[in-house]
């Protein structure tokens, strides 16, 4: 339990980029595909869900299917200060093929915000598209989420967000379910690191606010949990800690994806046939 403090150690543990050889090589197939998704679509690109500094998305519509289409919300990762949603659209297709449309919200990046404001812009987004989706061919009734590492806690937050204290025209529950892929539910293990912690600057405070793992389990919208099965110790016990402390009723779905690590985990999303791909389809109602 000690060396869950030691900074090396946790260093090590979460620093996912330095222990893939060929990190830039997969960033630069995740860009080339994403370039041609865009060209290659009938994309809204760089729609406002708020004034704020990085509040824009981009929304994919379905090219399959009839009536209106089930929405996934792809979060990006980049440990809330890093990555832009443009990098992700290699996502899109395939899932517009199934008849989903999907949306990307961009979001402000630390250490010129903090995790708190990050995820509140998300709570914004999210009831921007409830009030949207229709326009863009969407079912409100029937919104996803998914993200990958910081995105994938940012998921996991928005399954526990009390939708009307946010406004009074929203559900109770807006989500009809999450994918977490990598993600993060217990932060105070950041909070001891030396890459992170000069640009996320948590405190106890915040940390306690942050991280899922310390909530109520949600209700009538389940988290899929997931990693790759060669990530480090850290990611693999986060990613099965969120099942441990909101149940199997909560999480129905926690595993390991073998042979992938934190990057190519992803890649399985935007793979017809492939679990996450799958997973994604059972959330939005299309298997």
């Amino acid at each position: 339990m000690q060396r869950r403090h030691d900074p090396a150690w946790l260093d090590a543990q979460y620093n996912a980029r330095a222990s893939i050889p060929d990190t830039a090589a997969i960033f630069e197939r995740w860009t080339a595909a994403s370039a041609l998704a865009r060209q290659g679509s009938v994309a809204h690109l760089d729609q406002r869900y708020g004034d704020g500094d990085g509040e824009t998305l981009d929304l994919f519509p379905a090219t399959a299917g009839s009536g209106p289409a089930p929405v996934l919300v792809f979060i990006h990762g980049g440990y809330w200060r890093s990555r832009d949603k443009s990098e992700f659209s290699f996502i899109a297709p395939s899932f517009n093929a199934e008849g989903a449309l999907v949306v990307m919200p961009n979001y402000a990046l630390a250490p010129d915000v903090s995790v708190e404001h990050i995820t509140l812009q998300m709570t914004r987004a999210l009831a921007w598209v409830w009030r949207h989706a229709a326009r863009f061919g969407g079912d409100p009734t029937r919104i996803a989420v998914a993200g990958h590492s910081a995105g994938g806690h940012l998921a996991a937050m928005l399954l526990s967000c009390r939708w009307k204290q946010v406004a009074d025209d929203l559900p109770a529950q807006l989500l009809a379910g999450g994918l977490s892929i990598s993600g993060l539910f217990d932060l105070e293990p950041l909070r001891h690191t030396t890459f992170l912690q000069p640009d996320l600057k948590l405190t106890p405070a915040a940390v306690a606010r942050l991280s899922p793992a310390f909530f109520p389990r949600p209700r009538n919208a389940p988290l899929y949990s997931v990693a790759g099965g060669d990530e480090s110790e850290e990611f693999i016990r986060q990613a099965r800690l969120i099942r441990d402390v909101w149940g199997p009723t909560a999480v129905p779905v926690c595993e390991t994806i073998s042979g992938t690590n934190h990057l190519t985990v992803l890649t399985g999303l935007a793979t017809p046939g492939d679990r996450l791909h799958e997973l994604s389809l059972r959330l939005l109602g299309l298997r």
